[in-house]
This record gives structure tokens, C-alpha cells and sequence, in this order.
């Protein structure tokens, strides 16, 4: 019978040519926790625990589709983001911890506000929240629109996206975090008189397609053979196509003094900061994640 500890020297055989230590410890982990029920703490205190059949089995069936290169998450089918539940697959991309920041500068940003952008204001424990209507543009998994949701659970949520398959997903994940998101299958690039999007929202937010093909070439395998394409690469003469059009929807249709938020490719920091500038967004922030990339914007509407 199996250990924990040969589990885990299997999995360092057969991955270690795909991840880095860290990684490789972190998805064997996972994984084993997963199947066996057993805490991560448990797992790391006792390496001599024996596995049932059935359980080592299902690890080994696991580090196969692992060592093609497929995410750990797409092979469990769910993730965590924000401290919540998500189902995810190939139709989505995998909830990354950068847009984990987003939303919390998001929530931060409008607790601490002191200028109201919805119709009133209420309050909510020591914080004053704005009450009005957000947009989510290119939602996939609906991790964004569902951690807001729940974290300002006064906001009138909606999300778009141009994916049925991912608006499948993120409706299933609002039903999981039992929350109330009008979903709405919408091209940003095509968004020819849509009346289901007249509102003047409070908070527009997007994590656009914005990877460029010289960036696929640095990527890992598990992101470019198997996370969709359409929620990741943008057109090589165009790189900024997303944001342009997000930028002229939201100067038209965020109220005044309503805010908008960008996750963005490092390399373009600059140029999206200057394209608000122009479109006439005012009180703009360039923001750094944890490791130090430009890979946020926030903006004010005139």
C-alpha cells in the first residue's frame, strides 16, 4: 500500500520537468487533500499515512492527465478565488491571484470613497458603501463579478461576456455563492444599440483579453494548450483592442465620478493610462501587483 510519501515522490518523477519545486509541492498537495479527504496540514505532519486502493488509483489516473500539461484545476473542476468556490473548465480562464488584488483595490476603493456614485449611501458596519449598479465585462468564470457581489452585496451586478459556454459556468458558480448577477452573452466589440446595457453604472471592471503573441512564447503549456484563446490573446497590430473599446463604453455609460477598473498586461501600462487620459478619465492610478508588475489601472469618469 501507498504512503503519502511515495505520492509525493511520484508526483516530483513525473512532473519535475513541467513545474518548478514550489509548484510541483503546492499541485501534489492539492491533490492529495482532494482525493483523500485529508487536511494539508495532516498530509504534511504524517508522510508514512497509507492510501486505499481507490485512492491511489485515483492519484495516479490524476498525475497522468497532469504530466500533458492539463491544470490541476480544470482536472478537479474547481478552484478557489476571493476565499470562494468556483467551478472552472476549458470554457474559463483559471481565477489568478493578481485578480485577486483587482478585487480587493475594488472594494477598498469604494469603502473608502467619500464621494457617493450610486443613487445613496448606506452604511455597513464602519464603511460606507456606495449603492449603485456594477458591470463585469468578459466575466468567464464570473469570479470578479461574484466576489463583488458578495463583498458588496448592496451593488446591482451585471456581467457580460461573449462565451455561452462561459456564462453557463459563471451562472452556476453565482448559484454556488448564493448570489443574484444578471448574466448577459455581449460582444464589447460589437455592442451595436444593446438595450439590456443602458445603465450609467457606478463601476465598470474588466479583465479583457489582453496577452500578445510574443507573450505566448514565454508562457507554460498548461496556459497556451488548454486555457481558451479568446479570453487570452489579443490581434499582434492591436494589443490594446479591448481596452479602447471598454474606455469609450464606460465614458459614455459610468455616471459622473464612477470608476473604472482594469486588470492589464504589464507591457502596457503606460499606453492604457494615456488612452484614458484621452477619452477624458481623470485621477488615474498605474498599480503594481505583489511581485512588483504594473497589472492594474483605476480611473474616474468626468
Amino acid at each position: 500500500m501507498k504512503t503519502l510519501k511515495d505520492v509525493f515522490a511520484d508526483y516530483r518523477a513525473g512532473l519535475a520537468n513541467l513545474y518548478d519545486t514550489n509548484e510541483l509541492e503546492a499541485i501534489t498537495l492539492l491533490t492529495i487533500s482532494e482525493i483523500s479527504n485529508l487536511s494539508k496540514a495532516k498530509i504534511k505532519a504524517f508522510p508514512e499515512f497509507q492510501l486505499s486502493q481507490e485512492q491511489v488509483e485515483k492519484l495516479a489516473n490524476t498525475l497522468t492527465q497532469l504530466k500533458t500539461g492539463k491544470p490541476i484545476q480544470y482536472i478537479l473542476g474547481k478552484t478557489e478565488f476571493y476565499g470562494l468556490p468556483f467551478y472552472v473548465n476549458p470554457s474559463v480562464l483559471i481565477p489568478r491571484p493578481e485578480t485577486e488584488e483587482l478585487v480587493e483595490w475594488v472594494i477598498s476603493s469604494v469603502g473608502s470613497s467619500q464621494s457617493a456614485v450610486g443613487s445613496e449611501r448606506l452604511a455597513m458596519g464602519s464603511r460606507q458603501l456606495a449603492v449603485g449598479d456594477i458591470l463585469d465585462i468578459g466575466t468567464g468564470s464570473g469570479c470578479i463579478a461574484i466576489s463583488l457581489k458578495k463583498n458588496l452585496p448592496q451593488y446591482n451586478v451585471t456581467a457580460i461576456d461573449i462565451s455561452e459556454t462561459a456564462l453557463q459556468t459563471a451562472k452556476e458558480n453565482a448559484h454556488l455563492n448564493n448570489v443574484d448577477i444578471e448574466f448577459i452573452k455581449a460582444d464589447i466589440l460589437n455592442l451595436t444599440n444593446h438595450s439590456l446595457l443602458t445603465t450609467h453604472y457606478s463601476l465598470i471592471i474588466s479583465n479583457p483579453p489582453y496577452v500578445t503573441l510574443h507573450d505566448k512564447t514565454q508562457m507554460h503549456t498548461n496556459v497556451t494548450e488548454f486555457e481558451p484563446h479568446n479570453a487570452l490573446f489579443v490581434p499582434k497590430d492591436d494589443p490594446l483592442i479591448f481596452y479602447k473599446a471598454i474606455a469609450v463604453f464606460a465614458a459614455t455609460n459610468l455616471v459622473k465620478n464612477g470608476l473604472l477598473f482594469f486588470e492589464i498586461n504589464e507591457s502596457y501600462g503606460n499606453e492604457i493610462v494615456e488612452l484614458l487620459s484621452n477619452k477624458g478619465f481623470k485621477n488615474i492610478v498605474l498599480r503594481k501587483d505583489m511581485s512588483g508588475r504594473d497589472r492594474m489601472v483605476k480611473a474616474v469618469c468626468s
